[in-house]
């Protein structure tokens, strides 16, 4: 077992290796009522447990579903119907989706209650559930809707990774190789090594991806709780991805998304940060190594443009990307005319 702290509004540990079960057992006896929310895909997988508090199980809808006003506001009648106060705790089971959502209920339920994350999906895992960041999705884009309000826990078992297919443990792999781009050049070297069928039960090696990879994740989010540019690079990949994934109306996976994203953002650095074209090449190979998307629809593009024009990032007009120009180098690409936008993007068009 491993354990990392993120400093933020508040400090809370993320917990890596243990078994979640006893661990969440041990985190809870301070608290009145519990509300436990999960995806109905996990439904079989959620215990129901032999302890003194009060107790109550709440499904969401699979996937974005998840993430809307109305799955939001059904959550809000169920904690008043239940009686939720400020001495009671909300835990997210699940994969972003759920820890987004959940996250967000917390902060808003009486102004924010105490929260704790026990993700099932590596992409939640090494992703949504650190940071503090949570929100619910408009129909204008991801995320637009949200608030930051930290977990006082989370809790990673990796063993919940048996319950994915391999499409979904390789779309949280993308999240992975982004903190290796901008952050630690060793996770790339595992990945390097990384076979999907052979390693996806290998908890030791999934263990070691996922500390270093929330190690990055905690050391930007402790240093810029509120994002400023020090916590936007945790969305290297990210401007064209959301718009990526909006755009194929969710067929594709978050990771999936991003996979496209990340290399669009590799030619954007190429062009205007200076990146070496190897390092580019490396994008594109780590990335379709355990089976990620790597190019988009050409005709996309105009509808990718309006997209990204709402993007979190954006200023008035201006669409902001985070680019590298080296390993763990980090920049700001700012200013760029759609036709600059259009030459990187003819790069990944198929």
């Amino acid at each position: 077992m491993s354990v990392i702290t993120v400093k933020s509004e508040h400090q809370y540990d993320v917990v890596i290796g243990n078994d979640w079960l006893s661990e969440l057992t041990s985190s809870i006896s301070k608290y009145d009522r519990i509300a436990f929310f999960y995806s109905e895909s996990q439904a079989e997988h959620i215990p129901k447990l032999s302890i003194e508090n009060e107790m109550h199980y709440f499904p969401l809808p699979d996937g974005e579903s998840a993430k809307s006003a109305q799955t939001l506001a059904q959550m809000w009648d169920w904690m008043g119907a239940a009686g939720f106060t400020r001495s009671d705790l909300v835990v997210a089971i699940g994969g972003g989706t759920v820890t987004d959502a959940a996250g967000f209920l917390s902060a808003t339920w009486l102004r924010g209650i105490d929260w704790i994350a026990i993700p099932t999906t590596l992409a939640g895992m090494v992703d949504a559930s650190v940071g503090g960041k949570t929100g619910i999705n408009s129909e204008y884009g991801k995320n637009l809707i949200g608030s930051f309000h930290s977990p006082r826990k989370v809790i990673i078992d990796s063993k919940w990774l048996k319950t994915l297919s391999n499409r979904d443990v390789a779309a949280g792999l993308a999240e992975v190789i982004k903190t290796g781009f901008i952050g630690d050049q060793s996770i790339l070297d595992l990945i390097q090594n990384f076979d999907l069928d052979r390693d996806r039960n290998n908890y030791d090696l999934l263990n070691q991806l996922i500390e270093r990879s929330v190690a990055v994740k905690s050391a930007v989010v402790s240093s810029d709780f509120k994002e400023s540019f020090g916590r936007e690079v945790l969305n290297y990949g990210h401007t064209l991805g959301h718009a990526v994934e909006r755009h194929s109306k969710y067929a594709l996976r978050h990771g999936e998304a991003v996979s496209i994203g990340l290399v669009f953002a590799a030619h954007l650095s190429q062009i205007h940060c200076g990146l070496d074209e190897q390092i580019v090449q490396q994008h594109i190979s780590l990335l379709e190594k355990v089976g990620l998307p790597t190019t988009y629809e050409r005709a996309a593009l105009p509808q990718l443009q309006a997209l990204m024009s709402v993007d979190k990032k954006s200023r008035g007009n201006t669409l902001r990307f985070v680019g590298i120009s080296g390993v763990g180098k980090t920049q700001r690409i700012e200013g760029l005319s759609s036709d600059e936008v259009a030459h990187a993007y003819e790069k990944i068009a198929k």
